[in-house]
């Protein structure tokens, strides 16, 4: 089911409201849920995007859904504000010129294949998100990581090298492979 605008701005207005407190400093303020449609109420899961002037600034989801989706929202963007390991934490100053992108996540399902041209085959650019995963190591490409990376092996090399693997473990092992789509919406 689809947000409704209204869903989403509530999202987007949400999010901004936790990093903003968070980023300064300042406690939560609780989220009262019994006022909210059942579909926020409902367990859901996120990522949420922070750009500068397009620049990646920090991104942090949850792959599976565990908690109302309200709170997964709230919980990432402060996250992605504060604890992406790849950025320090977002400051004060760049507070106005950070966008925020939120993307809700269908459940993953797994997508067999018997060899390397069955994945590529397999594979939708622009549609599908990507979980790699290869024993204890996982790793995930949202379906708009397609727009930078859209060549299905270039795509899969990176995703591997992100997971802490040989760019070419896709193609030298069978490696679990789920994928997922997206809801995406961002500030205007």
């Amino acid at each position: 089911m689809t947000l409704t605008q209204q869903e989403r701005e509530f999202l987007l207005r949400l999010a901004r409201n936790a990093i903003e407190s968070a980023v300064r400093g300042e406690k939560l303020v609780p989220t009262d849920s019994s006022a909210l449609n059942p579909v926020l109420r409902q367990n859901g899961a996120a990522f949420v995007t922070l750009t500068i002037s397009g620049n990646l600034r920090g991104c942090i989801g949850a792959l599976e859904a565990y908690q109302p989706l309200v709170d997964d929202v709230r919980e990432h963007a402060v996250a992605a504000a504060l604890e992406d390991p790849r950025f320090p934490p977002v400051s004060v100053s760049e507070l106005t010129r950070i966008h925020i992108e939120i993307s809700r996540l269908t459940h993953p399902e797994p997508l067999s294949y018997t060899d390397t041209a069955d994945l590529l085959r397999k594979l939708r650019p622009g549609l599908d998100g990507v979980i790699l995963r290869d024993g204890y190591r996982r790793a995930t490409f949202l379906p708009q990581v397609w727009e930078q990376l859209p060549g299905k092996e270039e795509f899969l090399s990176h995703l591997c090298a992100k997971m802490g693997a040989s760019p070419n473990a896709w193609q030298i092992k069978h490696l679990d492979v789920q994928t997922y789509q997206v809801e995406e919406f961002h500030e205007a």
